[in-house]
């Protein structure tokens, strides 16, 4: 598998992208979509959980019409959800009406009560796993330049061929989101361009966040031996970062407050729902360009944070008064 050139833009330096929690604000999308572009954000991401949020194929297609260079993707879409073929041809369609500009982010899925109201199956983690990969499979098939045929295990594929196919070559890229050690970033190594990883700890007493580097750089050594025993190069793999939400401010004591306000709403986010409040992360522009900077001084290469599409200032001030100063 070749270094893919969205992963190789890393060596231009650090870059940032940002996950919209929508909500409500859906009506001002395209307007969100050209101030992230202005703003200079290499992505604008919207997050796969369509029955309790706006649909993020939707979304992203009216994206497309509105910008021209942010890259545009899911961080991430749930595999279960949807046959690979229906996600290839929406993959593929983005790809084109986007000039090329998808990043195509897949995971197992979390939320149950939106696998039951959508009457998918909830697998156990092991199917899942291997869902995800035959999936990836089933896809790279179907965009190749001859019908393709399948035979997996959860997915069967006969004589299928999508026209027409993603303008990326060989591929857009895939990013497969996800902490696990042992099964998730082995198959980052294996199958995808990017992981997406966060700091959160899940144990049997809920989600825990440790805020600590050292998480990190656990999970991005798990990452470099899945590589070496896989035989592929480190660098073709993008380290990418999750936050859960960003919340900046000019002062500390102004973000602490914005904090409070928004913690005594429910977030339109379910993973935000569901998360430990460490899993927020708050400050002054100072501060959150010492956050990251310790992430990247540990291998992080690109940054994905999710803002609420309420909340311009956070998102104006991590682009002008953070991202230039993040290395």
């Amino acid at each position: 598998m070749a270094r893919h050139p969205w992963v190789a833009e890393a060596d231009q330096g650090v870059r940032f992208a940002v996950q919209l929690v929508v909500g409500e604000a859906l009506p001002r999308l395209p307007e969100l979509g050209r101030d992230v572009e202005r703003l200079g954000y290499d992505g604008l991401f919207i997050f796969d959980h369509p029955v309790v949020h706006p649909d993020p194929w939707t979304c992203l297609s009216a994206l497309a019409m509105v910008t021209e260079r942010v890259r545009l993707g899911s961080i991430v879409n749930c595999v279960p959800y949807r046959h690979p073929i229906h996600v290839a041809r929406l993959a593929a369609d983005l790809d084109v009406l986007s000039g090329g500009r998808l990043v195509l982010g897949l995971g197992l899925g979390w939320l149950e009560q939106e696998f039951a109201a959508l009457e998918v199956p909830m697998r156990p983690v092991p199917e899942r796993h291997a869902a995800l990969v035959e999936a990836i499979a089933v896809m790279e098939g179907v965009w190749g330049t001859a019908p393709f045929s399948f035979a997996g295990e959860l997915y069967q594929v006969e004589e299928v061929h999508l026209s027409p196919s993603p303008l990326q070559h060989p591929r857009p890229p895939i990013v497969i989101g996800g902490n696990g050690e042992r099964v998730t970033l082995r198959q980052v190594a294996r199958f995808a361009d990017a992981c997406n990883v966060s700091e959160a700890e899940i144990n049997v007493a809920g989600p825990r966040i440790d805020n600590g580097v050292a998480t990190w750089r656990r999970r991005m050594d798990a990452l470099d031996r899945h590589c070496d025993e896989a035989g592929r190069p480190r660098d073709e793999v993008l380290r990418t970062h999750f936050t859960l939400r960003l919340i900046v401010a000019p002062t500390e004591r102004e973000a602490l407050a914005k904090r409070q306000a928004a913690e005594a709403q429910p977030s339109a986010s379910p993973g935000t729902r569901r998360a430990h409040p460490s899993a927020t992360v708050a400050g002054s522009p100072e501060q959150i360009i010492a956050h990251y900077q310790t992430r990247v001084d540990a291998g992080a290469q690109y940054f994905v944070v999710q803002i609420d599409a309420n909340d311009p200032e956070t998102l104006a001030l991590v682009a002008t008064e953070v991202m230039p100063h993040v290395r």
